[in-house]
């Protein structure tokens, strides 16, 4: 009797080893930042522009959208030209940076009002499955970890790969000086952590995506189909490769 007697074992194979190995383009990685505030001043608008320069240094390609003419979601149609934008520059991107201020123990409806433009797939995949994502915020009061810990939910969701680090700055308003720079502080050495770590799992997923993302109930319910297809004399056999297997 099979150890395994539900699984499938066609749509499980092992690890393709090299399925991982780094091939490819070499092309900057492209990073998008998201920021959850329409305040003239906006500490989230000036962490994501300090988050900006230092993509910049560690190489990245970089977008920073401005969220101030994109309307509620819903309230008019996808081929508004802010939609289109953002979800062009989703696609465009291998790599997200979410921002928001702390709002009522969450993110900031201005922050979520972008995610809610997302479409949640296009045809059985979400668009920004595979992709990776840091997560960071900003506190007018004493340091919080709710918003963080809700992108993070959210990510999930979203399907991508959000890096284990993660930056929470307190009292934000202290850590900025007259320029609009964060000043230096283990809050803004924090900063940096996340922002390497993000460049570096970015490229350790680059070129892999298709294959990390691809899952076994997936693969097993097209081979469930194509197997009927087959039966009913729709298509001939053989079966198609299934997803990640090799």
């Amino acid at each position: 009797m099979s150890r395994l007697p539900h699984l499938t074992a066609a749509a499980a194979p092992s690890p393709d080893l090299d399925a991982l190995r780094l091939e490819g383009s070499d092309h900057p990685p492209r990073i998008l930042i998201l920021y959850g505030s329409l305040r003239p001043q906006s500490y989230s608008r000036l962490l994501a522009r300090e988050v900006e320069r230092l993509l910049q240094h560690f190489g990245a390609e970089v977008r920073v959208f401005d969220p101030h003419a994109l309307p509620m979601c819903d309230a008019v149609g996808a081929d508004h030209p802010q939609v289109q934008q953002l979800r062009a520059w989703s696609q465009w991107s291998e790599g997200q940076v979410w921002i928001s201020p702390e709002r009522h123990g969450s993110m900031s409806a201005v922050f979520k009002n972008q995610i809610d433009w997302l479409p949640l797939s296009e045809g059985s995949v979400r668009p920004t499955q595979g992709r990776t994502l840091a997560v960071m915020q900003v506190c007018g009061g004493s340091q919080s970890f709710n918003v963080v810990n809700a992108l993070r939910m959210l990510g999930r969701w979203m399907r991508m790969v959000t890096i284990p680090n993660q930056s929470s700055v307190p009292k934000v308003w202290q850590e900025f000086d007259e320029a609009g720079r964060m000043r230096a502080s283990s809050y803004y050495d924090r900063v940096v952590d996340v922002v390497e770590e993000l460049v570096k799992f970015t490229l350790l997923v680059r070129g892999r995506t298709d294959y990390l993302t691809s899952r076994y109930s997936e693969r097993r319910d097209i081979a469930a189909a194509h197997a009927l297809a087959v039966a009913a004399g729709a298509v001939a056999a053989p079966s198609p490769p299934a997803g990640g297997a090799q």
